[in-house]
């Protein structure tokens, strides 16, 4: 398990953590680590492709290596996930909330690749949210939740261990993505 790595991309809502995680899985063949939420599913989303869609009884029977709670949803992994992954590709990748990548980082070290994103201007956030689809009462639930508040900013405690993008410029965001994957190809 040692040479397999997981890329934990992390950020606030609108970041692109998810555009991110689909180009490092295209372009370089990880594998997607699917996790469990007990939020409804968006109408693109599918049951054990996106997520797997769970009540509060059925995720909590889970063997979970993570799990938070964001705006008033469950969510989490499990190692068990991992593993499947690594059976088939030497990487996965995984869309994680801050608190999330903080536990990877605890409990896998180095094995945990941690990518924070952000945005020069928060307004963006806000724009991308809007433009996903995401109906207003729930980005505006959404901005305003403590966990989407602790996710703008990266956490001290990955100071130093995470990689910071500034996702502004998709094109720019990708040369700094390919530079890093040089470094574990």
């Amino acid at each position: 398990m040692d040479q397999h790595k997981v890329f934990v991309i992390t950020g606030a809502a609108g970041t692109g953590k998810t555009t991110v995680a689909n180009y490092l899985r295209e372009k370089y063949d990880m594998a997607k680590v699917v996790t469990h939420t007990t939020r409804l599913p968006r109408a693109n989303e599918k049951d054990g492709i996106d997520y797997y869609f769970e009540t509060r009884d059925s995720i909590n029977k889970r063997h979970l290596l993570e799990q938070v709670e964001y705006d008033h949803h469950l969510y989490g992994s499990s190692i068990e996930g991992l593993k499947k992954g690594w059976e088939r590709h030497r990487f996965d990748v995984i869309v994680l909330d801050t608190q999330g990548a903080l536990t990877y980082r605890d409990k896998l070290g180095d094995q945990a690749v941690v990518i924070f994103l952000t945005v020069s201007r928060p307004q963006q956030l806000f724009e991308r949210l809007h433009n996903r689809g995401d109906h207003p009462a729930a980005i505006e639930s959404r901005i305003n939740s403590c966990e989407y508040l602790r996710d703008l900013s990266l956490p001290k405690e990955l100071d130093g261990q995470a990689i910071e993008i500034v996702n502004d410029d998709w094109s720019q965001t990708q040369q700094r993505l390919d530079q890093l994957l040089k470094h574990y190809i």
